[in-house]
């Protein structure tokens, strides 16, 4: 903790902790807080001794390449997300409830004391090979679709599809989701999509379709890790990806987190039900802030900050105080 600094003895039922996912990872991330904070130094001296390398140095120095590759960027963006969390905690600060998006899910069960670090760690990193090694390199392909009219995706989905798979993986927003498939597929539906009203349609500079049904040898790779790994009950319930569903016990964590890998990420959802349940106020939690402009979009009366940096400090207490 910062010299001038005490806990705040912040406790708020009515506060979530939502956790980014793959997207938000940038050359530098962590590094401030490090220096800043022992307990961050610390979450990272703890990330790269359960991971056998320096994934700090990779957050802090980069190559952006080297950190881009998915085996790498899951584990970072965990690894920060923790390192922040310890912060918000040391400076008096607990969640009523946690949700974390597609990779985010994992730091929300560490947070809700489900899953320890370094154990989250070893497992999201091999989930970022397996979901690598699913689909060779330019086979699968994403896309995002703004603002597509209503009733208009189903429609544009099953035109492009041709034999193909291609299917939403995320439903970010009312006017946001994000659709996965084979790279023809994905392609046709992008055409498809702009015919049929939306704003932009655009390729994503992704390296695997994830969400979606050509994930399932993902899925069946990671599920012997899932099993041998222990998992907890939640300290605090969690609204997951796979159901938009509030869970509490260990086996309904694990199986979360089994069923996520082709299954849509329910965000908009899930950020409905967090408001449906009287919370007003969230934190984004780690690296970048594209949860904070997704639950603006969502809606728009609950109250957001970030905390990924020392100077997002000022900003959160100033909403949340």
């Amino acid at each position: 903790m910062r010299r001038n600094e005490s806990a705040q003895g912040f406790e708020n039922p009515k506060l979530a902790f939502l956790f980014p996912g793959q997207g938000s990872q940038y050359v530098g991330m962590g590094r401030h807080l490090a220096e800043e904070y022992p307990e961050a130094r610390r979450s990272f001296d703890e990330a790269d001794a359960a991971l056998g390398y320096a994934l700090s140095k990779l957050c802090f120095e980069g190559p952006e390449e080297d950190l881009r590759k998915t085996e790498n960027t899951q584990p970072a963006l965990l690894a920060v997300s923790i390192a922040a969390l310890r912060v918000l905690r040391e400076l008096g600060y607990e969640p009523g409830l946690v949700a974390g998006h597609s990779l985010g899910e994992y730091s929300a069960l560490v947070a809700a004391g489900s899953l320890d670090f370094a154990g989250a760690l070893r497992l999201v990193q091999k989930r970022g090979r397996y979901m690598q090694e699913a689909v060779p390199q330019g086979v699968g392909a994403m896309a995002a679709l703004l603002k597509l009219p209503e009733g208009r995706l189903q429609h544009v989905i099953d035109q492009a599809a041709q034999g193909e798979v291609v299917t939403a993986a995320n439903f970010n927003s009312p006017d946001q989701v994000v659709i996965a498939g084979h790279a023809g597929a994905v392609q046709r539906a992008i055409e498809l999509a702009k015919a049929a009203g939306a704003k932009r349609a655009v390729l994503l500079p992704v390296s695997a379709p994830f969400h979606c049904p050509l994930m399932r040898p993902a899925q069946e790779r990671l599920r012997a890790d899932l099993d041998s790994t222990a998992f907890k009950d939640l300290r605090v319930p969690l609204i997951n990806n796979w159901q938009a569903q509030e869970i509490t016990t260990a086996q309904e964590a694990r199986q979360g987190l089994f069923e996520q890998i082709p299954n849509p990420v329910l965000w908009t959802e899930s950020i409905r039900g967090i408001a449906n349940r009287g919370i007003a106020r969230f934190i984004e939690v780690g690296a970048g802030s594209v949860l904070l402009g997704l639950c603006r979009s969502i809606n728009p009366a609950l109250q957001g900050a970030k905390f990924g940096e020392p100077a997002d400090l000022e900003k959160l207490r100033t909403p949340l105080a």
